[in-house]
């Protein structure tokens, strides 16, 4: 009864989006879904840049170069095209992704950074992997805990908002489970 139990609670927080609140305001947001895939297939999809572009809910990432990352301080660039969003007047600009976290097939974080942002953001996004008897759970998260105050008091936090992760997740999922 108690391993049913367990099995169901699982279930539950597999399904259901997970917010970390601050006292005063919410500065994460987390969404977790089972995708019947592995992770090592999964994992393959976040380290090549072209995947982030592919899976991109917002439809700001418009294209990526460079090489496939495999460990923390490895870096990629992504085209971007902010009118997507509609909502700030920054059209089409680069942005060179920076990995801050890396454990194979498990996590990968990291920060987008850009020149003229000075000082640096310091957002984070990131994907953590657990491996299921029927795939793979996987946890999608947006960090802007640590911004730097300037960008905290422009008021412009968050941008993207969790409905935007868990249709990323979904994309994801149709994605890697179409080559299962």
């Amino acid at each position: 009864m108690a391993a049913e139990q367990a099995d169901q609670s699982q279930a539950r927080t597999a399904e259901q989006p997970e917010s970390v609140e601050n006292v005063d305001n919410v500065e994460r947001f987390e969404v977790t879904r089972a995708i019947a895939a592995p992770a090592t297939r999964i994992f393959g999809l976040l380290c090549d840049p072209n995947g982030h572009v592919a899976i991109d809910s917002s439809g700001m990432l418009q294209s990526a170069d460079g090489e496939a990352v495999r460990a923390a301080g490895d870096s990629f660039v992504v085209h971007m095209d902010r009118e997507a969003l509609n909502d700030r007047p920054m059209g089409r600009y680069d942005v060179t992704v920076e990995i801050t976290r890396f454990e194979q097939d498990t996590l990968i974080e990291w920060t987008p950074t850009h020149p003229d942002f000075q000082p640096s953001i310091n957002h984070r996004f990131g994907y953590r992997l657990r491996p299921t008897a029927s795939g793979t759970e996987v946890t999608s998260y947006y960090d802007w805990s640590r911004i730097h105050e300037r960008y905290r008091a422009a008021g412009i936090f968050p941008i993207l908002q969790e409905s935007a992760l868990r249709a990323t997740l979904g994309i994801l999922a149709r994605t890697v489970e179409a080559t299962a």
